[in-house]
């Protein structure tokens, strides 16, 4: 199957994933930051360095394999689209300190989940 089916199936699974996972999340007490996103793009950067830790140089994930997830289901389940849009929808509603805490959050969060997620697959690999 050509790389971009792989894809394609993996993001169908990723965008589910991320569809009930915050969905999950919001059937939680009400939350007025979107605590969801934030999950899931930390999530999502922590698995994706994780798996370019594991895969890169070494033979532990092949390269399908590796499309599949990167592109595929880790594209379809992290959403810095969302993030985007709900930190203008706080921009407009004038909530200022909303905005900017989930853009630090956000970034910080998923910087230092990448790190995480990078330096457990360099120690797992050996």
């Amino acid at each position: 199957m050509p790389p971009v089916l792989w894809v394609c199936v993996g993001g169908a699974f990723g965008s589910g994933a991320r569809y009930l996972l915050c969905n999950w999340i919001a059937r939680t007490p009400p939350q007025a930051f979107p605590i969801g996103t934030l999950l899931v793009n930390c999530g999502g950067s922590f698995l994706l360095a994780l798996l370019m830790a594991l895969s890169m140089g070494t033979a532990a994930v092949p390269s399908t394999l590796r499309v599949a997830l990167g592109a595929g289901v880790l594209g379809g389940f992290t959403t810095y689209s969302t993030f985007s849009y709900e930190t203008f929808v706080s921009l407009q509603a004038g909530d200022y300190g909303r905005a900017v805490g989930n853009v630090a959050a956000t970034v910080c969060g998923c910087l230092l989940a990448t790190a995480a997620g990078w330096f457990a697959g360099r120690w797992l690999v050996g």
